[in-house]
């Protein structure tokens, strides 16, 4: 996608809302599993530092409920990891248009 930069990648939660409030990039692609602080409770405080930055999860874990926690905390779309190779650059695109994104789960 030639119209989308990566700027920054992260190694856990915590640094994720250091460098979303730092950065306000217009997407954050966040993992749900990450170390030190879960992807939705970082997801919870980059609400409140970055509102403006749309937010796309990535998981490995597909059941409803976390789907729905996912969205609750105000996330834009999610994708399971397993269908990254086809659901990627349709989510970010999605995202990106200002449109849900939630994979087949």
């Amino acid at each position: 996608m030639p119209d989308v930069r990566v700027i920054c990648e992260v190694s856990d939660g915590l640094e994720a809302i250091q460098k979303a409030a730092e950065l306000q990039p217009e997407l954050i692609l966040l993992d749900i599993g990450l170390p030190k602080l879960n992807g939705i409770d970082a997801a919870r405080q980059i609400r409140e530092l970055a509102p403006k930055s749309k937010i796309l999860f990535i998981t490995q874990e597909s059941s409803p409920d976390v789907v729905q926690e996912a969205l609750s905390v105000g996330a834009n779309g999610l994708f399971v990891k397993t269908d990254a190779s086809s659901d990627l650059l349709t989510a970010v695109r999605a995202v990106l248009r200002g449109e849900h994104f939630v994979s087949q789960i």
